[in-house]
């Protein structure tokens, strides 16, 4: 038996000192009656704080029918409501990307004079709320803002417009690609990079044949989440957006006002469109993990 343990070791790379006393593994379980309670602990607050909440709305959604839920979504402030969160979403979520991916390369790759301020700043977006990110886009581009007279010269509307729920939707959203990829970059080293460019391989094409293919998961990864957040934002376009129906309104607004107005079902039925995209988003997430690992 110790001849066959010192094989499996060694096929897998463990090194085991020869002719020393092995500790035998003790597996400590819990008594049936408490890991009953323990289940049950655990069944019971996912219960009540998820499954109930998620299930109500879809309850809500529906408790007038197909007809009347599809006719919800077909409401013409409920449509531009839904087209203006996929055009903010389709614009900062590549944008996100291509920021996030060139900061992690700048922080993995190279050292540099205020390498330490670029991670905290990349980390600032999770420290502010987000109503407070909002109000400064408010006080650098509004009417009274640093920059509101010279904008209101030139006809440039950015608050209470699209451009600066776009804005406050990049800013808030721009963490989440970088955090994703920097780790990786920073595991990977630079070994094959350097290779690549002693063999005479251009910068472009390093990273296009050997970086992206390393971190495309971690890629994909950060841009589901960051397109979660950005679909599903309520703090920072709430203050930027001036809730104009049918033009400044994402799906979270849309859904605040219509239940504000005891339209239950209207907002119920948007509601049921972010938790639909929330689904989505888990199984894509568990998609990636699970190639991430077959990868390694």
């Amino acid at each position: 038996m110790a001849e066959v343990a010192e094989d499996t070791a060694a096929h897998l790379g463990v090194f085991v000192p020869p002719n020393e006393p092995r500790t035998p593994i003790v597996t400590v379980t819990e008594t049936w009656p408490v890991r009953a309670l323990l289940i049950g602990i655990s069944v019971g607050f996912l219960a009540l704080f998820v499954v109930l909440p998620i299930a109500s709305v879809f309850v809500e959604a529906f408790a007038k029918g197909l007809g009347t839920y599809l006719a919800k979504l077909k409401d013409p402030d409920a449509l531009a409501a839904i087209r203006l969160t996929l055009t903010t979403a389709a614009i900062a979520v590549p944008l996100n990307v291509v920021f996030g991916v060139a900061a992690a390369w700048l922080i993995a790759k190279y050292r540099f004079p205020g390498k330490t301020l670029l991670v905290t700043l990349i980390d600032l977006p999770f420290s502010i709320s987000p109503v407070v990110s909002g109000l400064i886009y408010v006080l650098m581009f509004g009417g009274r803002g640093v920059l509101g007279p010279w904008l209101e010269d030139h006809d440039i509307s950015i608050i209470f417009a699209t451009p600066g729920i776009i804005l406050a939707t990049i800013f808030i959203t721009f963490p989440f690609v970088a955090r994703e990829v920097l780790p990786l970059m920073q595991e990977q080293g630079n070994d094959e990079e350097e290779a690549a460019l002693t063999l005479g391989a251009s910068g472009w094409r390093i990273f296009f044949q050997v970086t992206l293919p390393k971190i495309k998961w971690g890629v994909l990864y950060g841009v589901i989440l960051c397109n979660a957040r950005a679909m599903g934002e309520f703090g920072a376009v709430s203050v930027v957006s001036g809730h104009i129906r049918g033009r400044t309104n994402t799906i979270p607004l849309q859904v605040e006002i219509l239940y504000n107005e005891y339209d239950t079902v209207g907002a119920f039925a948007l509601a049921s469109l972010l938790m639909l995209l929330a689904f989505a988003t888990l199984v894509a997430k568990k998609v990636i993990e699970s190639r991430q690992v077959h990868h390694r």
